[in-house]
This record gives C-alpha cells, sequence and structure tokens, in this order.
C-alpha cells in the first residue's frame, strides 16, 4: 500500500502507476474497541497486505471501527461497493460485544442462525478436549444466510464469505490460518516486485532528481524513505511494480543519478 511519498511521485505523473488495473482491488476493515483504545495492537493488516502482494490483490484502504453496529453496517457497504474484496479481522468471538456476524448480515439484508456445518465443526472440537457446546460457543456457529464457511484450524470457529465480504476473527494465529484457506480460493493477479536502495544523503538533495526518474517510468511506483542510524543520514528508495524489467531499469537509472551517495 503506497504511503503518502509514494503517491506524491505517482501524481506527478498524473495517475498511479505500478497498479495493474486487472488486479483485483481490496480493502481491510479492522473491527475492535480494544484497537481503537490501544489496548490491543493490531497485527493483522501486516499480514494481510503481505499475503495480499504476493497474491497480486491490492490493498487499497485499510480502516479501524468501533464494535457499534451502525458503524460496521455502513463500513461493510460503503467498501463492498468500491473494492473487489473486503476483508474483516475481529468481532466473531463467543462474547456479547462480538457483533460482526450480525452486522455482515444486516449489511447483506439477510438473515443470520445457527447453522448445522459451522455448529458441527464447533461441537467436534468441543468433543476432542471434553467441552460444553453451550449457548456462548454456539454463537460462534452463526452465520448468515447464503454465507461460504472460511475454515478455522486453530479453534475450529468459523469465518465465513457473503458476497465480496470476507469475515474473520481478530486473533492473529486464527487470522492467519483462516486467510490461508481462503486466499487459496481466491483469483490471484499480477504480484508485486520490489527492490530498494540506500542513499546516503537526506531527502531534499534527491527530491527533484527522483521526481524527473519517475517521470520516465510509467510503471513503477517510487518510495523515499528517510532514516537516521549510527549518526548519519541517509534515505531508503524502494521501486514497486508488476513489471520486473521496469523495476531493474529503474534501478539502473537511479544508481547511476545518485552514483556519488552510494556506497561502494
Amino acid at each position: 500500500m503506497e504511503n503518502a511519498k509514494d503517491l506524491r511521485y505517482a501524481k506527478a505523473r498524473g495517475h498511479l502507476s505500478g497498479r495493474d488495473v486487472n488486479n483485483p482491488t481490496a480493502a481491510m476493515l479492522v473491527i475492535g474497541d480494544e484497537v481503537l483504545s490501544g489496548r490491543t495492537r493490531d497485527a493483522n493488516m501486516y499480514h494481510l497486505a503481505n499475503c495480499l502482494t504476493e497474491q497480486g490483490i491490492d490493498l487499497l484502504e485499510v480502516r479501524i471501527i468501533t464494535d457499534r453496529p451502525d458503524h460496521i453496517v455502513a463500513s461493510v457497504n460503503e467498501l463492498r461497493k468500491s473494492f473487489d474484496h473486503v476483508f474483516t479481522s475481529g468481532g466473531i468471538g463467543p462474547t456479547h460485544d462480538d457483533v460482526t456476524a450480525e452486522a455482515v448480515a444486516a449489511a447483506f439484508g439477510v438473515n443470520i442462525a445457527v447453522r448445522d456445518d459451522a455448529r458441527n465443526l464447533i461441537k467436534a472440537r468441543c468433543d476432542e478436549y471434553g467441552l460444553t457446546l453451550n449457548a456462548a460457543r454456539l454463537r460462534m456457529a452463526r452465520i448468515p444466510d447464503g454465507a461460504e464457511l472460511i475454515l478455522n484450524p486453530v479453534s475450529a470457529a468459523p469465518g465465513f464469505s457473503l458476497g465480496n465480504v470476507h469475515v474473520m476473527a481478530g486473533v492473529p494465529k486464527i487470522f492467519v490460518s483462516m486467510l490461508e484457506g481462503l486466499l487459496a480460493r481466491l483469483p490471484a493477479g499480477l504480484p508485486l516486485i520490489s527492490e530498494s536502495i540506500e542513499i546516503n544523503t537526506v531527502e531534499g538533495e534527491l527530491a527533484v532528481r527522483l521526481s524527473q526518474i519517475a517521470e520516465g517510468f510509467d510503471k513503477v511506483q517510487i518510495g523515499s524513505y528517510p532514516f537516521r542510524k549510527d549518526g548519519r543520514f541517509g534515505v531508503n528508495i524502494v521501486v514497486r511494480s508488476k513489471d520486473e524489467h521496469q523495476v531493474k531499469a529503474t534501478m539502473a537509472e537511479i544508481r547511476h543519478t545518485f552514483a556519488d551517495y552510494i556506497s561502494g
């Protein structure tokens, strides 16, 4: 996903280059008051972004919202109309504040109830560990009408896909396991190729010439990331594209242009 500098250099060319317009697009909806309050640090976004990059699905937006059902409904409806896929994390557990499943059902205008296939998965896990299939655990078997289950190898309670919305747990280990199975059935696009180089000067010395380089390569994204390390200043320049030849050519031009600032 592009940061502000990536967008700046792309906009200098009048469009967001480096994106294959035929690639599927995606947004992520992170749901949970605990994330917004700072009690929990979200790790799922970073995992999802890396996986989608490899899959050739372009993650273009991430939102973090409260557990309020009306907020979830509004966000789901907005995002599912704007992107090919919407991935959610959080709010499908056994407690009263896990309201994502109901909210997604409401967004699509469908009924939600305990479904036999989901119930059977949870009951099998309860039997394996000598647990009771109580009302709280049955909450995790509620699936909206028409949804397809997303299997959960870790704790059995499934997520689900409804239309282009994929609803998964917020616990990172479970999210990772659900996502692995889900991605196997989603169409892939062209993966993003990335190369980087460290330049030994401050960003202000590079900006003009870097923009000029960006003008000449219309299929790449160029990002610059300043740093300070061991008392010296520098900039990491990252080139990204679906086209490996364009990445190589752009990196060659950067090395030539900034040769005086490159160690070795």
